[in-house]
């Protein structure tokens, strides 16, 4: 049930990263914040803790290829995937995470009104957040990107045993220079 949800709400997600014509690290964050965004809000109220997406990585990662091939996919078959799309896709979240939370309320020994508005929270939330893309996102020069980098750069140095202060100068400045570097040529990610 949960796959089934995370991946309808990801989807939905990535129908509107296309729409509003976002890069693919824009089309990522909007697809994770649109499946794991109301869990997220829900385990925060409730206090659970690692965040479902924490502890299951592969949903992420399952997430992150989607993004790398959803614009290619959305593009060769946008004429089947217009509005009716995203509503499908977005009532099959609503209402596998509604239950979901509902449930997980439940279980955390909550009342039966506070479990329905967890169910709520836990529903709504990542549509929420999907329907209101930052202006960062719709910047199609790398800004996630250059801190996706520079944190695999900071991993890699860690695995050499490179004393932490230099590290984090290291991974910093790589960040700082990409992200820079990107304005002054006017480096923009495709749509």
């Amino acid at each position: 049930m949960e796959a089934l949800a995370i991946f309808a709400y990801a989807f939905s997600g990535l129908i509107e990263a296309r729409k509003r014509r976002l890069d693919a690290v824009g089309a990522f964050l909007v697809a994770l914040v649109t499946a794991f965004g109301g869990g997220t809000v829900r385990d925060v109220l409730l206090s659970r803790r690692p965040f479902y997406w924490v502890e299951h990585q592969d949903y992420v990662l399952f997430i992150f290829a989607m993004s790398i091939f959803a614009p290619l996919f959305l593009r060769v078959t946008s004429r089947l995937f217009d509005q009716r799309a995203l509503l499908v896709t977005d009532a099959i979240g609503l209402g596998l995470f509604s239950v979901s939370g509902t449930s997980i309320a439940l279980d955390a020994q909550m009342p039966a009104f506070t479990a329905t508005m967890m169910g709520v929270v836990t529903g709504v939330f990542g549509g929420v957040l999907r329907d209101e893309v930052p202006l960062i996102l719709r910047d199609s020069r790398p800004y996630a990107v250059c801190a996706f980098a520079g944190c695999w750069i900071y991993l890699g140095l860690d695995r050499l045993d490179v004393d932490t202060i230099y590290n984090v100068l290291i991974s910093t400045a790589f960040i700082l220079l990409a992200r820079l570097v990107t304005f002054k040529f006017d480096i923009r990610l495709p749509h």
